[in-house]
């Protein structure tokens, strides 16, 4: 799914042919296709934690590094002692990759809220409640996240009666998601 695909809706009004609509989907972007991606995971990953994503930007003659991380059990949150452990080994490692000491880093946890951005991001967050707009029923669908693939996202939600109901949903057809906080 390299190429974002685009899907034009037609509509009529007042007789008239409309505007035109885009629709999106999740799009998937591997991680290790991001500069650095590679060698900063294997960095935070020997801290016990996972990059989740990483900007690298110059900025009127600086470095901008945004990095978010999230512990390699995703339904544990991470605290402020865990991002400045992770900053202060991550930091000098990307200076000497990128070769300049000119650099701000701004590290941080997912959130309690975060909005998915990219649907590689799926795989980190397995057993992390969440809920994804679904196109083919035009509303949120939520559960817990139980596989994660390039292709689609499996959740799982148990029910007030207690049984459990798993769905499978194609990325093609999830708008948009998030982290449930109750």
């Amino acid at each position: 799914m390299g190429s974002q695909k685009r899907v034009h809706f037609y509509f009529r009004k007042d007789s008239r042919v409309g505007a035109r609509m885009t629709v999106r989907f999740m799009e998937y972007i591997p991680l290790d296709s991001y500069p650095h991606y590679t060698e900063c995971e294997k960095i935070v990953s020997g801290l016990g934690f996972h990059l989740v994503e990483l900007k690298i930007s110059p900025q009127n003659g600086v470095t901008q590094i945004l990095a978010t991380i999230t512990g390699k059990d995703a339904s544990v949150n991470i605290g402020v002692n865990d991002c400045s452990r992770v900053h202060k080994v991550l930091l000098p490692a990307l200076e000497e990759i990128l070769g300049t000491d000119n650099t701000y880093m701004e590290l941080t946890s997912p959130g309690m809220e975060r909005n998915i951005k990219n649907a590689a991001e799926f795989p980190l967050f397995l057993g992390r409640e969440i809920r994804v707009y679904d196109k083919t029923v035009t509303d949120w669908v939520g559960g817990v996240l139980k596989a994660a693939d390039s292709e689609s996202v499996t959740l799982e939600e148990t029910k007030e009666d207690g049984s459990v109901e798993t769905k499978s949903i194609s990325l093609e057809h999830i708008a948009k998601a998030k982290f449930i906080h109750l």
